[in-house]
């Protein structure tokens, strides 16, 4: 079963600076159709404009990825990271028991794009952690890419849960299959251009809900970008 996150109809805020969608309830905006899926809490579609940025402020027991689709962003936190990632950069945060971080656009003229991505861990009270890895196109480019992974394999940042997620960038009509274990789920999550997720038509910024399906096939309609979400 495959069920559609239209685009559209997600929670919009335009700030001036910030301009937000988010695919699940998020602050002002709640959906008691859309407060998670699985593990999965939050997806957030951010474009922050040039020299403006989130504040500090805190978070506890959650696993905080985000993942840059262009542009820079700078984050400095309460364990002494201070950091910028870019384009291809996947960046994990365990918030445990508790940390507090800011997250500014360090360009003079340019936006930076962004998903931030939460998912619940597996036990509260973890020790604060982070991490950051670089995943280059090529890396990506007409395969399922594993960035975030429960044990870190093949070079993926690491969270305390029981989830994976892969990025691809997907050429015209190239294909990426996806075998779900028996009792998993996925979100696949729409970074840019159109694709078919088994014959259902997806595009930027949608997102798909599958269950009860054991193989995924993405094929891409013009060059597109997708993230996969493999959850227990």
């Amino acid at each position: 079963m495959i069920t559609i996150r239209k685009a559209e109809e997600r929670g919009h805020f335009d700030f001036g600076w910030l301009n937000t969608y988010h695919s699940f309830s998020f602050g002002d905006y709640y959906d008691p159709k859309h407060t998670r899926f699985r593990t999965l809490r939050v997806i957030n579609e951010d474009f922050v404009g040039p020299g403006r940025g989130f504040p500090t402020h805190g978070h506890r027991d959650m696993e905080i990825i985000t993942y840059i689709l262009q542009g820079a962003l700078e984050h400095r936190d309460s364990m002494g990271t201070g950091s910028i990632i870019r384009r291809g950069d996947a960046q994990r945060m365990s918030a445990g028991t508790g940390v507090t971080h800011s997250e500014a656009n360090p360009s003079r003229d340019e936006p930076v794009h962004l998903l931030q991505i939460w998912i619940f861990p597996r036990e509260q009270d973890l020790q604060p952690e982070y991490e950051e890895k670089k995943f280059s196109d090529d890396e990506k480019r007409n395969r399922l890419r594993l960035i975030v992974s429960p044990d870190g394999s093949d070079g993926s940042v690491k969270i305390h849960q029981d989830a994976k997620i892969f990025a691809s960038l997907l050429d015209d009509r190239q294909d990426v299959v996806h075998s779900l274990e028996e009792g998993r789920s996925a979100w696949l999550q729409i970074a840019a251009g159109s694709v078919t997720l088994n014959d259902v038509a997806l595009k930027q910024g949608d997102g798909a809900a599958v269950s009860q399906e054991s193989k995924l096939r993405i094929t891409a309609e013009g060059p597109a970008e997708v993230l996969l979400f493999d959850l227990k």
